[in-house]
């Protein structure tokens, strides 16, 4: 296969994983306009368009998908194979998928304390937005966020995941803080991939809104956090993930009122590494460092 191939279908992967140019360009330390150029450099090899260019957005076509569904878990292989070979195979790498907010949030700033502890073993994070049905073939083990626990997999139930209003100090001093319906005559941000929760909110709050607010949509649940930090509005942020977030007072939680999602974090590996003592050794540790996180 001749090596601007592989090059090729390495950023087309990136890309269809993200659905963005940025995104894949981050991730291989390269610039999105240099994303564009392999990824219509592989379209020209091919001879048929793999993603749909929308104004905002990218999609993937149906040759777009069936390539990254055959490729992809190929690429991902390679990479495994050749990280086991790392530092003449006397260390172990396992690698762990994760929801990117509840990477930067929960298990990066503890994670030196497990790799102090078990200096034979590397850890490979790749963050993806987890449900239950996308345990990634690559991985060693994910955690996912779902509504029922999962089956099917070796199962360490987390936490549960709750949302609560926050903002800058400087937008909360603005707040009758007694009235939830003050809201209504600020800026909400909601993240997209809960594009209900703010309704669903108000109505825990028995606080029907009698004016409609104005509202930024961000597709993150970092961009949302940021964005409040920013002074730009009020956002619903999931507890205890924004825990150091509120203990710094980057954000400030304007009520007592919590939306129960239900769903949960867990982490999950395969059945047959059910006796694999350094994934086993690794569960037990994310369980408990989430444990003190609560």
């Amino acid at each position: 296969m001749r090596p601007n191939l592989i090059r090729g279908l390495v950023v087309f992967c990136a890309a269809a994983r993200y659905l963005s140019f940025k995104m894949a360009a981050n991730e291989l330390c390269i610039t999105p306009s240099a994303v564009s150029h392999q990824i219509k450099g592989l379209e020209d090899q091919i001879g048929t368009s793999l993603f749909e260019r929308r104004t905002r957005a990218i999609v993937l076509t149906p040759v777009g998908a069936a390539v990254y569904s055959q490729i992809d878990p190929l690429l991902r292989s390679l990479d495994a194979v050749a990280t086991s070979f790392l530092i003449n195979g006397r260390r172990r790498v396992l690698r762990i998928t994760l929801p990117p907010f509840f990477a930067s949030e929960m298990l990066i700033p503890q994670l030196n304390k497990f790799t102090r502890s078990n200096p034979s073993i590397d850890i490979r994070v790749d963050t993806a937005e987890n449900r239950e049905t996308d345990f990634p073939t690559w991985s060693d083990a994910s955690v996912l966020l779902t509504s029922s626990e999962p089956t099917g997999y070796c199962v360490y139930p987390l936490f549960d995941v709750h949302l609560v209003p926050v903002c800058s100090p400087a937008l909360a001093a603005e707040f009758d803080l007694s009235n939830p319906q003050a809201l209504s005559t600020c800026t909400l941000i909601i993240n997209e991939d809960r594009p209900d929760a703010w309704s669903d909110w108000f109505a825990a709050a028995s606080a029907p809104l009698e004016v409609q607010p104005r509202v930024i949509h961000l597709d993150s649940m970092f961009a949302v956090a940021r964005a409040a930090e920013q002074g730009l509005g009020v956002a619903l942020v999931p507890m205890p993930l924004t825990n150091a977030w509120l203990q710094s007072r980057a954000l400030i939680q304007l009520f007592d009122t919590a939306l129960v999602t239900g769903e949960r974090y867990y982490f999950v590996h395969r059945l047959k590494d059910e006796k694999d003592p350094d994934i086993v050794k690794l569960a037990r540790w994310v369980k408990e460092a989430c444990a003190a996180h609560e």
